[in-house]
């Protein structure tokens, strides 16, 4: 129950990144000929559609992974036409980069607000900094807003980075996969192609993915926080 308002926060922040991310993909595919999502409903940053296609990945993941590690992973998706992508090769690229390029913008934003709020004084570099907590209230009778805003921010920050940067890995079933096949259809995409219709190749790439992922994420969180706080050393 001490966790619950953090849970809150945190799903909140969740289900609308998975929202925008997935809506970005369905409608750059609609706006390039294939409705396949839009007529799923994935258009859309109401969250019902994606958690309806995929409750496993949007309800029950996110809550476990919560309450067990303290904070969340999980997925959505939205479905395209096959045949079109290998009509349009270039339009897959741009359907497959949405979704990451969704991520880095609401980060963009995540971080430009905390930078405004630091310059005001409203928030102050914290003595440690994790992956939920990249600023502090500058006051201690600040009250709860402040916290839950922090809190908001810095997981709307670290949770899109770390979105745009994993799905960005050229293997199946992420979103880098999809632009190497648009970009490169004839050569190395056929073989990314080849190897997306096949699970068990995609659960291999995603372990693979996972294994890079894990020494990727640290330095680019390094890199933010001190983007962030210029000038402040965290070790």
């Amino acid at each position: 129950m001490e966790n619950l308002p953090d849970f809150v926060v945190w799903y909140a922040v969740f289900l609308f990144t998975l929202a925008f991310h997935e809506s970005s993909h369905a409608l750059v595919a609609h706006l390039g000929g294939d409705d396949t999502a839009y007529h799923g409903g994935q258009v859309t940053l109401n969250p019902w559609p994606h958690i309806r296609r995929e409750p496993f990945g949007t309800v029950l993941i996110p809550i476990l992974s919560f309450f067990t590690s303290g904070w969340m992973m999980g997925w959505a998706s939205a479905p395209y036409d096959r045949y079109w992508g290998d009509r349009h090769p270039r339009r897959l690229a741009a359907m497959s980069a949405a979704g990451p390029a969704a991520n880095l913008t609401l980060a963009a934003i995540a971080f430009v607000v905390l930078r405004l709020l630091l310059s005001t004084g409203y928030f102050v570099p914290p003595g440690r900094a994790n992956f939920s907590h990249m600023v502090a209230p500058a006051s201690v009778d600040a009250g709860p807003t402040a916290g839950a805003l922090s809190l908001l921010l810095s997981v709307a920050l670290n949770l899109n980075v770390l979105l745009c940067l994993f799905n960005l890995i050229p293997l199946p079933p992420l979103d880098g996969a999809g632009v190497v096949q648009g970009l490169f259809p004839d050569s190395i995409g056929r073989f990314v192609a080849t190897m997306a219709g096949n699970p068990m190749f995609s659960l291999m790439g995603l372990v693979v993915a996972w294994r890079l992922f894990d020494k990727i994420f640290p330095r680019a969180f390094s890199i933010v926080l001190a983007l962030l706080h210029p000038g402040v050393a965290y070790s």
